[in-house]
């Protein structure tokens, strides 16, 4: 019997792997005004009420115009800062660009429970770890008394 594909878990065990460096691989330009289009289209607010929560959260001036210029193919100019994507990504409610550019770069983004869970993982590895080595120096002082 073929096993069944779960759309949902698909990358559970895949490992990341980093964009070759390789001249021009990292221009993400399009890319990035792409996702950030779609996640605004995908919004239930509106790109004023966006704008108004960013400028809340970073205490700076953020306009709808200013949101379409970096979403806009034709405005290559306009470059999303950096400095925004918290706000952004909290006025969303979301984590999709994070989660994106850490997948270019080889990572996976943990969080809440996830990231609890993968610490947890990480504490039992040194744990074990640490008991093999206790193990290995026990024998070793039990061989020289």
């Amino acid at each position: 019997m073929p096993r069944r594909v779960d759309p949902l878990t698909m990358d559970l065990f895949e490992v990341p792997v980093p964009v070759r460096p390789t001249p021009g691989a990292l221009a993400i330009g399009p890319a990035l005004r792409g996702l950030l289009s779609d996640l605004l289209k995908r919004s239930p607010m509106s790109r004023f009420e966006v704008a108004a929560r960013m400028s809340e959260l970073t205490g700076d001036h953020i306009s709808k115009h200013q949101l379409d210029s970096w979403t806009a193919e034709s405005r290559e100019g306009w470059r999303f800062p950096l400095e925004y994507l918290p706000a952004l990504e909290a006025a969303l409610e979301t984590h999709e660009i994070t989660a994106w550019i850490a997948d270019l770069r080889g990572a996976r983004l943990s969080v809440g429970r996830d990231a609890l869970e993968a610490q947890l993982g990480k504490v039992s590895r040194k744990r074990d770890e640490l008991a093999r080595q206790e193990r290995e120096l026990k024998k070793l002082l039990g061989e020289q008394q």
